[in-house]
């Protein structure tokens, strides 16, 4: 029997884990610069935190048995977790907190290709206690920052408004206002045609459609429509919010008022970071804004705004693999430390945790016996592996270098 990892999950081998912890870790620094921290949430959770108020679809949870009472789940996404944390175990927090994560999410899926990824590493931020267009613009700079760091120069920023996406289907009938969101979100202009709708209704159905493009055309669309106060002001932010980012000049942008999620929580900008440079686009991170997810978990159900992002990690490991950034090789040890007989067994030990003590990070190994010295020597070689020191009884190391 060929034993194998479970069905959609994979296995990282160490140069794999090197390439992975490269991406991580030049993600981390940017996080660190702009002032955000680290929060660990668990991975397993009850399904009432994980559906987030029926905003994410009980099918896409991976369930888990439990002899409880409680329905348990692994985490679909960081940002269900990271509210009800916050609102249950950070109850005297200051806001804005501003907090990253670097962990694996779980998705169910149902395609017929024979093992079907559901296992996901993904790294992100969120940013709480605080709304406006300054922190709408901190999160999309932010997100510039981290492909800057990995040296991905072309990609593009597709930004959407799902409160004002909302409001402009408030205008269908209750009945049809899901089957109208659907063909918006898969631009699927031949069910709109095929409606039971008024002539002004597929009209506007029509207009949410082409919503998409500069953000001059897009903006100058969506004011020709019927707008209410609260409308008009929330497209009026939008606008702000673009002639800021365009300022920066820090990527381009495209505006899609058709943008629509599949998890449905978001309240304001919704935002899908894409990778230009392959013939098929590929999504590398998604995020917006979700003013009323914290207030599901909080005890008095209090609100407090919030905004962040998800990188895919994987994605970004395929985009980077044809650039020569991610290292190529696992590091190799520094030393390796050989007693040169049985009695030299504990002077190696301690010749080797003397290395290992350095300031700097110092790779060693302890030959651990059973080959001679030519045999030794190759295999220091084969693991590129500088030097070599050869412990007597005494302690005294005769110093090898094969460089």
């Amino acid at each position: 029997m060929v034993y194998q990892p479970a069905s959609g999950a994979r296995d990282l081998l160490p140069l794999d884990v090197e390439k992975k912890r490269w991406i991580e870790d030049r993600l981390q620094q940017v996080f660190h610069r702009w002032g955000y921290h680290r929060i660990i949430t668990s991975t397993l959770e009850r399904m009432d935190t994980l559906m987030a108020g029926e905003a994410i679809q009980r099918q896409m949870v991976i369930q888990l048995q439990n002899g409880e009472d409680d329905e348990l789940g692994l985490r679909p996404e960081l940002t269900a977790s990271i509210a009800r944390t916050v609102v249950t175990r950070m109850a005297n927090a200051t806001y804005p907190q501003r907090l990253y994560y670097n962990a694996n999410v779980f998705r169910r899926t149902w395609e017929s290709r024979h093992n079907r990824q559901q296992e996901f590493y993904q790294a992100g931020v969120e940013l709480l206690g605080a709304g406006g267009l300054l922190a709408n613009a901190e999160v999309l700079l932010l997100v510039a920052d981290c492909l800057a760091a990995l040296g991905l120069r072309q990609w593009h920023l597709i930004l959407g408004e799902a409160g004002i996406t909302r409001s402009l289907l408030s205008a269908f009938p209750a009945n049809l206002q899901d089957k109208v969101r659907s063909a918006i979100a898969h631009l699927d202009r031949i069910t709109i045609d095929t409606l039971p709708l008024s002539d002004k209704l597929r009209d506007r159905a029509r207009i949410m459609l082409d919503l998409r493009g500069p953000s001059a055309d897009v903006l100058q669309k969506v004011s020709s429509l019927d707008l209410d106060e609260e409308q008009r002001e929330a497209v009026n932010n939008l606008k702000s919010l673009v002639e800021l980012l365009e300022s920066e000049k820090k990527f381009p942008l495209i505006l899609d008022l058709s943008l629509i999620q599949t998890i449905d929580y978001y309240t304001g900008i919704v935002f899908e970071v894409v990778n230009d440079t392959e013939s098929q686009a590929r999504v590398l991170g998604r995020g917006g804004r979700y003013d009323q997810l914290l207030g599901l978990y909080h005890p008095q159900g209090e609100n407090i705004p919030g905004i962040g992002f998800g990188l895919n990690i994987e994605d970004l490991y395929q985009i980077l693999l044809s650039t020569q950034q991610l290292p190529q090789v696992t590091p190799a040890s520094n030393w390796l430390v050989v007693p040169e007989t049985a009695s030299a067994n504990a002077p190696a030990f301690a010749y080797a945790q003397k290395l290992r003590d350095s300031t700097h990070l110092v790779r060693v190994e302890i030959d651990l016996g059973g080959r001679d010295a030519d045999a030794i020597r190759q295999y220091a070689r084969d693991r590129s592996i500088a030097q070599i020191a050869w412990i007597k009884v005494d302690g005294s190391p005769k110093i090898e270098s094969l460089r």
